[in-house]
């Protein structure tokens, strides 16, 4: 009987679970997708009980798909959006409100408020720029707004955690409380020198430490799966780390200097700095690449994008001039350009490296004669833009001039979107064959967790490309493009800041 490994990647707009074979090989995928909650505008909320349903429910997809039983999965690993983040009753297992989405913009003021007193405190301690996109503001509005919450913490059964915490609690029936460094490090909470939950953050951030999970390696036997819960089967639950990471560890980016770029809802580009760590200077977040063999750190640049896929996204569900997101390749090429139209998805803000959180979403340059067609290739072209200017910060910042790009996630199968990004970026773009790579590097990592291997040159050569997208465009007409660009990200930037005078 072969062996067949497990990994789990619950993303923001859905839950993709893949069982690989021993040869590494994708034998089965599952894929259920999740409501997006918006109760204000800037709020987006996700429900916790759903996302635990959807787990369940892909893993069980997968399992059938692949012809075989839960108890024959050597191992499972899983990866989650990072910054999400819930609170729940450990004692009747209930939620006490929505998981609370990296996107939602409600604690802006508070993140505000924050980096006034402590900015360079958490900045040094935890890599990152402080911003509501984080979990600490979100646990303390929940801790403030929720009724009944500061009830259950004076009684002791409150627990707070992001969804990877959430995930293995429910998949262990309640014994396992956990999360791995680079989920941690997602709360700005987490001291990313020493390994550990920072108490001078947790005082300036008003949060109690005895509601956080302990912190434990990316890959590690965190526990088993309690047969009432999964399957009637009990395995290993030995690989967790954030979607980003994942795909870092997927794309087999090992090396200082290689890098990688994930189009999901939103866009992700992470380096790895090895066991470096490197500060930005330019809007950069330094983050926690993964953690291994008893807490040996690795490092990573990582620069966050907001909104990619679900700009795509908006385009169907709201606007409703697309109705399905593959039809985008299509209709971009069949206009030579956006007409001058220019489209700033900045609908939570501005993430890296602009880190602007009242930016709103623009699109200038429409006249009488913009077509649909436009919009759509100017959607497109959006997501590319954004990874420039990304790419220009991370080389700068790291002194590395980066000579390829590895890209994942779904818009990789656009081949447009990767010409584009190719010709902006003036570098080669690398599709691999397997595309999955959030899930692939989690179960890599669950792999690592019960030893099936001990180097990462194992992994390395298993990575395979499937597609080269070649720049075939001129440095002027490059730079063009970009400076239209720019012009049109500084009529996004500070839109919603109401308490200014109007210019």
């Amino acid at each position: 009987m072969g062996k067949y490994y497990l990994g789990l990647d619950q993303g923001t707009t859905g839950t993709t679970a893949m069982i690989f074979d021993e040869s590494w090989n994708p034998v089965a995928r599952g894929y259920k997708e999740h409501t997006q909650y918006y109760p204000q505008p800037g709020w987006v909320e996700h429900d916790p009980m759903e996302i635990w349903k959807s787990c369940l429910d892909t893993i069980d997809q997968a399992v059938q798909q692949a012809g075989i039983h839960a108890e024959e999965l050597s191992c499972m690993g899983l990866d989650n959006q990072g910054e999400t983040v819930m609170l729940w009753d450990k004692i009747s297992g209930i939620p006490v409100y929505n998981a609370i989405v990296w996107q939602d913009r409600r604690t802006a003021s508070e993140a505000d408020k924050l980096a006034e007193k402590h900015q360079d405190m958490i900045r040094e301690k935890t890599g990152l720029v402080i911003d509501a996109y984080f979990s600490a503001t979100k646990i303390k509005w929940i801790l403030d707004h929720v009724p009944g919450v500061q009830e259950k913490l004076a009684q002791g059964r409150l627990v707070a955690g992001t969804l990877d915490t959430w995930m293995i609690w429910k998949l262990t029936h309640g014994k396992v409380f956990v999360t791995d460094q680079t989920t941690a490090s997602r709360t700005m909470l987490f001291n990313i020198h020493t390994g550990e939950w920072d108490q001078e953050i947790l005082d300036a951030a008003g949060i109690p430490r005895e509601i956080l999970p302990e912190v434990k390696d990316s890959a590690y036997i965190y526990g088993y799966t309690d047969p009432l819960d999964f399957f009637g089967a009990s395995i290993p639950i030995s690989g967790s780390v954030v979607d980003q990471q994942a795909a870092l560890f997927g794309q087999a980016c090992f090396q200082k200097g290689m890098i990688k770029t994930t189009y999901g809802t939103g866009s992700f580009m992470y380096m790895n700095t090895g066991d470096q760590l490197v500060y930005s200077k330019n809007g950069l977040n330094t983050a926690i690449a993964w953690g291994l063999n008893g807490g040996k750190l690795d490092y990573a640049l990582d620069a966050d994008i907001y909104i990619a896929g679900a700009a795509v996204q908006w385009l169907r569900d709201k606007l409703k001039i697309i109705a399905h997101a593959a039809e985008t390749e299509e209709i971009a090429k069949s206009v030579p350009d956006t007409g001058g139209v220019y489209f700033v998805p900045a609908f939570a803000g501005l993430a890296a490296p602009h880190w602007d959180q009242y930016a709103r979403g623009t699109i200038v340059g429409i006249t009488g004669g913009t077509t649909r067609e436009q919009l759509v290739r100017a959607t497109l072209e959006s997501i590319a833009y954004q990874v420039k200017d990304n790419l220009d910060v991370m080389e700068k910042d790291s002194g590395i001039k980066v000579e390829v790009m590895r890209v994942d996630g779904g818009a990789t199968a656009n081949d447009f979107l990767m010409q584009f990004q190719a010709d902006i970026l003036g570098i080669p773009v690398e599709v691999p064959e397997i595309t999955d790579t959030t899930a692939l590097g989690a179960a890599y990592l669950a792999a690592y967790g019960i030893n099936e291997f001990s180097s990462f040159d194992e992994l390395s050569g298993k990575w395979k490309l499937h597609k080269r997208f070649e720049p075939n465009m001129s440095e002027e007409r490059r730079q063009e493009l970009m400076r239209q660009w720019h012009r049109a990200v500084k009529r996004a930037l500070a839109w919603a800041e109401t308490d200014k005078e109007e210019v």
